[in-house]
């Protein structure tokens, strides 16, 4: 028996069943992912045309990660420096916070445009 198990006092017969819901969800895990891959591939196989839109939002993502990088500044002040952060690392932190700002942002407005134009419709 794991001493896990032993530690948190469960029998032998739960301890099992714990393992074999753990592999079991480790399946079930890898089964999405796989089904993460293959069905958009399938899915665009069918229709190139879709592929070209997804490959132009991510193409729009990469560029709005370079502008939020080149707007993301270096600094470390002597607290972040004690717990590790690098230059490298805090212009990376900015980067994303900036890029999340900006999508947010464009998210509540897409939102506050699509409900005023159903409401005046």
């Amino acid at each position: 028996m794991d001493q896990a198990c032993i530690d948190f006092g469960i029998g032998e017969t739960g301890c099992t069943l714990i393992s074999v819901g753990l592999y079991f969800s480790y399946f079930l895990f890898f089964v999405a992912v796989a089904a993460l891959a293959i069905l958009p591939t399938m899915n665009a196989l069918k229709a190139p045309k879709e592929m070209a839109k997804s490959a132009a939002g991510l193409v729009g993502l990469i560029v709005l990660f370079g502008i939020s990088y080149a707007l993301s500044g270096d600094e470390v002040t002597i607290k972040t420096a004690s717990l590790g952060t690098t230059p490298e690392s805090s212009k990376m932190i900015g980067a994303g916070l900036i890029m999340f700002y900006f999508i947010f942002l464009v998210s509540v407005v897409g939102l506050g445009y699509s409900f005023f134009h159903k409401a005046i419709k």
